[in-house]
């Protein structure tokens, strides 16, 4: 397989303004990924991105690419990334674009593209795309230029498909819930689904402004909706991340409760009624206590490389259906074509209200080893794995830890950013062995 020139794990991502997150390219990017596409049958694409304020421009140069390869352009607005890659069968069109950057900061952005069916483009489709790229940009003639549509009734039929992944008969009513939506894509959605399914809902981080996004709040910074849920006396807290696609929970002790505890939960529900099928895929990066925890009910695990491009390649590979990150990235085949913030939500609150558990007892059963990750960031003309010194204190610390840990090294796909994970029974010896590692590499950074 060619190496990939502008894709990543996740689509394409920068730094606005810089290359290739600028208009020029995604011009021609738009332009590209219609001719690609419209060479497989694909005449009408859906566009939505989350709030950030580079989202204005990036949608013009996307939408103009498109027209300009002869694609009909439905524009989506503020949209979650798991509701572009569900709309596109609703509407009858072929393809999803999503501008967002996920987690990261109003300073970056990113394009991700979906087929029909929800999923991301293949290797070949991206590789394609690549290619017409680099060649001279054409336009068809007139009279066979796209046209864009803006739809306006996207979020409440996506909202509808939200509700319809939560049982008809059960409902949420009597619970108190703080709900944080990062400030992005799901401000105008979220809380709609969970109150009209019942929850008294105490919603925050919805008044985005283009600049706040994922800033102090959303799943990556939890301590907004922690403090919240406790001065509120809520009954516990979702937090998303600012596309939608992430998820992280607080119960009503102010716990955390991470993507592996909602995994396990979600795997733990379906053994129970009967609807798990075969096993559960995690990553490098889940904790050891899932793995545990599963193996005592007798589910299988397997692990994949860290993202969840290659979790759902392992799931339709083994034709397993849950499997997620514990960065929040959680996914069920059975009820989304992609990790879904909103609907992993529902199927914990399924189980909750199944079991009639308060969250603090649903999440019992797996206990999670100490884990300390530390994120290095580096120029990206450097890289701190290629020097002989850092590979040998990687080395020396794996070695100590014995069989009593294990260190995990990667680079993000995402943004130049090493992570440091290190893992083991004793926390002190875990938090000395990340930082030790982590030191020599921003050492090098």
């Amino acid at each position: 397989m060619s190496k990939r020139k502008y894709f990543g794990t996740d689509g394409i991502r920068g730094l606005v303004g810089e290359h290739p997150i600028t208009p020029e390219f995604v011009l021609k990017l738009g332009w590209a990924a219609g001719r690609v596409l419209s060479k497989v049958g694909t005449k009408k694409v859906m566009i939505g991105k989350d709030t950030r304020i580079s989202g204005y421009m990036l949608e013009t140069a996307l939408e103009s690419g498109l027209i300009a390869a002869g694609i009909d352009v439905d524009l989506l607005g503020p949209m979650p990334t798991p509701a572009v890659a569900y709309l596109p069968n609703t509407f009858r069109a072929e393809a999803g674009i999503v501008i967002s950057a996920s987690h990261n900061p109003y300073y970056d952005n990113g394009i991700k593209f979906f087929s029909s069916e929800g999923q991301k483009l293949s290797d070949e489709v991206e590789l394609a795309i690549e290619a017409k790229i680099d060649v001279p940009m054409t336009c068809v003639e007139s009279d066979k230029l796209g046209k864009a549509t803006r739809i306006t009734d996207a979020a409440g039929r996506y909202i509808e498909f939200c509700k319809s992944r939560f049982p008809r008969h059960l409902s949420l009513k009597g619970f108190k819930i703080v709900l944080d939506c990062a400030n992005g894509a799901t401000y105008h959605i979220a809380p709609n689904v969970f109150r009209e399914l019942g929850a008294q809902v105490y919603e925050i981080a919805v008044e985005p402004d283009g600049l706040n996004i994922n800033d102090g709040c959303g799943a990556t910074s939890t301590d907004f909706m922690r403090k919240a849920v406790l001065d509120l006396k809520a009954d516990f807290g979702i937090a998303l991340d600012g596309d939608g696609d992430r998820i992280m929970m607080v119960d009503h002790t102010g716990y955390l409760v991470d993507g592996d505890e909602i995994v396990y939960m979600i795997a733990r529900d379906a053994l129970k009624n009967g609807r798990l099928k075969g096993g559960v895929v995690g990553t490098l990066m889940s904790n050891l206590g899932l793995e545990v925890a599963l193996q005592k009910l007798g589910i299988p695990f397997a692990r994949a490389n860290v993202g969840d491009r290659y979790v759902m390649s392992m799931l339709l590979e083994r034709g397993w259906e849950i499997g997620g990150e514990n960065s929040g990235h959680v996914l069920n085949l059975s009820h989304a074509s992609t990790g879904d913030g909103i609907i992993a939500g529902l199927q914990v609150l399924t189980a909750l209200v199944t079991s009639e558990m308060t969250l603090f007892e649903l999440r019992k059963g797996m206990t999670k080893y100490p884990q300390r990750l530390i994120n290095v960031r580096y120029k990206k003309d450097n890289d701190p794995l290629e020097h002989d010194e850092v590979q040998a204190e990687i080395d020396k610390v794996s070695e100590q830890l014995a069989d009593e840990g294990r260190v995990l090294i990667r680079k993000s796909g995402t943004e130049p950013v090493i992570r440091v994970m290190v893992e083991g029974k004793d926390s002190a010896i875990v938090e000395a062995a990340a930082q030790q590692i982590a030191d020599k590499v921003e050492s090098f950074s």
